[in-house]
Parts: C-alpha cells; sequence; structure tokens
C-alpha cells in the first residue's frame, strides 16, 4: 500500500507539470494519499514530519513551447521542485496552510459546493485567522494545492470569479436547453458564467469568420451597441481587462470548436494592453500548472504603431511607472515573438501610451471602418 502510495504522480517527477482536470472522487482520493503519506512517515521508526513536493512556480522554472507545424506558443513549467517545510521559519505558516486550504477543499468536495476564492478567503479568515489574513495568502495557497496535487483549481471546488462578457453572432446552448442568440444581448452582452462546468457543456454555433478579443469594456459595448458584428461577421469577447480564468476558459473552447476562425486582439497601445494580449496568446505564469491550458493564437490587431498616425498628438499621454514595470517583464521574457518586442520598444522609446478611445477624434463610428480595414488589410501581426 505504501509503494502504491509513493507512485502517485504529485510524487514523481516523471510525469509532465501541468494541472489535471479531476472528478472529485480522484481529488479527493489524492487528498487522502497526501494525508497517509505524511501520518505515515510520522508514525515511522524515526518519526519525521515530511516535506511537502511541490513544483516550483517561479518565473525562472518556465519554459517556451514552440509548435514546428503551427503559430501556436505557450509558456508551462518544468518539472523542478521546491518544498513547504514546517521545520523552516520562512515556510512553516505556509506549510499549515497547504493543509487548511486542502481540509477546506475536501470539505467543498464532499458537500458536491463549488465556491470562489473570495469565498474560500472568509471560509479560511473565520476558522483560521493565524495563518489567513489576506486573500493573496489564499490565492497563492490554492496555487501550492495546485501544485501539490496536480490537479486544477476548478477540480479542486473553486470556481472561477468570472468579469467577461460575449456578443455577436453566437448562439449558445445551456445545460437548461436554453438557446441565447448573442445578437440580441444589448450593449453589455452576454455575462460568461463563472461555471467551469457549464461553459464546458455550451452547444455553440455561429456564422461568424473572426473573433475579437477587446481589452476594455466601454470599447466592447460601444462595438456591440453599434451591432458591428452585422457589418463584420464577428463575435465579441471582453473580460473587461486583465483576463480572468472563465473568458479565457470561453475563448480557447470557442478556438477548438471553431478552430479554422482567426482571433484577434484590440488592446490599448501601452505595455499593460501587450501584457493582456500576451496572456490570452501564450498563458500566464501566474497561472502555475494552469499556465498553458487555455492559450488561443490570438493576433494583434491594434492598436499598434502603424495606427499612431489616426491618433491626434493631444490624445498621447506618458507611460507611467507600472508601464514601465510592465515592459521591463515583458522584454525579459522568453515568450514574446520579434515583432511583438519591436512594437514593444517603439513604446518605451517614445515614452507615451495611447488608447482606443482616441480614435473616436474621426466619429463614433470609426471604430467599426478602422477594425473592418484592418482585417482586410491582413494588417495584423
Amino acid at each position: 500500500m505504501g509503494d502504491e502510495r509513493r507512485s502517485t504522480i504529485f510524487f514523481t517527477e516523471q510525469h509532465l507539470s501541468y494541472a489535471d482536470i479531476l472528478p472529485p472522487l480522484e481529488v479527493r482520493a489524492r487528498i487522502e494519499i497526501a494525508v497517509l503519506n505524511f501520518l505515515e512517515d510520522l508514525n515511522s521508526s524515526t518519526p519525521a514530519i515530511s516535506n511537502l513536493p511541490m513544483i516550483n512556480r517561479k518565473s525562472s522554472n518556465s519554459r517556451v513551447n514552440q509548435s514546428l507545424l503551427t503559430e501556436t506558443s505557450w509558456i508551462f513549467l518544468s518539472r523542478s521542485f521546491c518544498t513547504k517545510s514546517l521545520t523552516r521559519e520562512n515556510s512553516a505558516k505556509a506549510f499549515i496552510r497547504v493543509w487548511k486550504v486542502m481540509e477546506m477543499c475536501y470539505s467543498i468536495l464532499l458537500l458536491e459546493k463549488r465556491v470562489t476564492q473570495r469565498e474560500l478567503f472568509y471560509k479560511l479568515l473565520c476558522s483560521s485567522p493565524d495563518y489567513f489574513t489576506t486573500q493573496l495568502q489564499v490565492n497563492q495557497t490554492i496555487q501550492d494545492v495546485v501544485a501539490l496535487l496536480r490537479c486544477s483549481r476548478y477540480s479542486l471546488g473553486i470556481m472561477a470569479s468570472s468579469r467577461g462578457s460575449i456578443a455577436g453572432r453566437l448562439l449558445l446552448q445551456g445545460p437548461d436547453q436554453e438557446t441565447v442568440d448573442c445578437t440580441k444581448c444589448g450593449s453589455s452582452g452576454y455575462a460568461i458564467s463563472g461555471d467551469l462546468n457549464i461553459l464546458e457543456k455550451l452547444v455553440m454555433k455561429t456564422d461568424a469568420n473572426y473573433i475579437i478579443v477587446i481589452e476594455k469594456h466601454a470599447i466592447f459595448q460601444r462595438l456591440a451597441e453599434d451591432k458591428v458584428f452585422n457589418q463584420i461577421p464577428c463575435i465579441l469577447i471582453t473580460a473587461k481587462g486583465y483576463p480572468d480564468l472563465a473568458t479565457r476558459f470561453l475563448l480557447h473552447r470557442m478556438s477548438r470548436a471553431f478552430p479554422e476562425m482567426p482571433i484577434f486582439g484590440l488592446v490599448d497601445w501601452n505595455p499593460a494592453g501587450l501584457a493582456i494580449l500576451c496572456t490570452f496568446k501564450y498563458g500566464s505564469i501566474g497561472m502555475g500548472l494552469e499556465a498553458y491550458r487555455y492559450a488561443c493564437n490570438i493576433k494583434w490587431l491594434g492598436l499598434r504603431k502603424d495606427d499612431l498616425e489616426l491618433i491626434p498628438e493631444e490624445s498621447f499621454v506618458p507611460l507611467r511607472p507600472k508601464d514601465t514595470q510592465i515592459a521591463k517583464s515583458l522584454t525579459s521574457s522568453q515568450i514574446l515573438q520579434d515583432n511583438y518586442k519591436e512594437e514593444l520598444a517603439v513604446m518605451v522609446e517614445s515614452g507615451q501610451r495611447a488608447e482606443i478611445e482616441a480614435l473616436y477624434f474621426h466619429g463614433y463610428d470609426f471604430l467599426g471602418k478602422y477594425l473592418a480595414n484592418k482585417i482586410v488589410q491582413v494588417h495584423y501581426i
């Protein structure tokens, strides 16, 4: 029994570093095995408190996968391990947090419930105030548990908190058989559910030719209100800023359901906009073992340096310190392709940033014409 437990995938380096999507029964089994291994070491002839081996989530452990057959690339974590130890002062509390979160997830799975990270934080704040005082501690510990058990957050019973919306030429049929026509959802679009199980079961139909990912909700609303999808046969989707898991999940599902359909990104011309685009395109190392799972081959439509002549000089604003910090991080990244690096270098050299809204200088209906021209002229990278 002991040998069988030791051979499980979260105690060996013989497997790739990714997080499985598992049924609750298997996740509970992995937690039980972790507990049994811990107790076995504690009750052995030479008692010891075993360390918790988990995949190292530091950026230095990230790698780039570049496909030889397609243009798709994504980031992932290699098999380098680190440990949490009760006996090391700097990681003792983190060690205990891992067990507390696993205990909570086990209870959630037994109840067949799902919770958001925010709900989990308040539950832990009340039950273990000596160990959990901030949301960040909970978020990091969840990633520790993912790295230990090698299963996704969703498999642990933790639900994504979605901000995203979708509109345009798409019919969605949910598990309840109700069909939503996304052309008729108004300027705010159809709210994307945070329940990945519901998103996975959606039946999708479309006559669109393109998917356009929009950084900002205000731009999304303008395009949806103008029904730009009637002029450009497209689906519009936004995460209203930095992409949340549910929006990325749905976009990835659409990319699999409609593999021939190009995906375009419309973001502000600044390092933050590029970072958002890259998260959709390559994944996010902040997602740990789930970094690569929802990466999509998105093309950068705009704003880009060639579009700057369309923007009045008064609309440019100086880069902020945060922009400079993001630019440095992107520059040092292995994943950024050369033409993206060129765009970033121009941003940094100019010391300026431009927002999509600056195109309204040409009229509120200009944005739709701008997108159509860029697509027709194949003006994207």
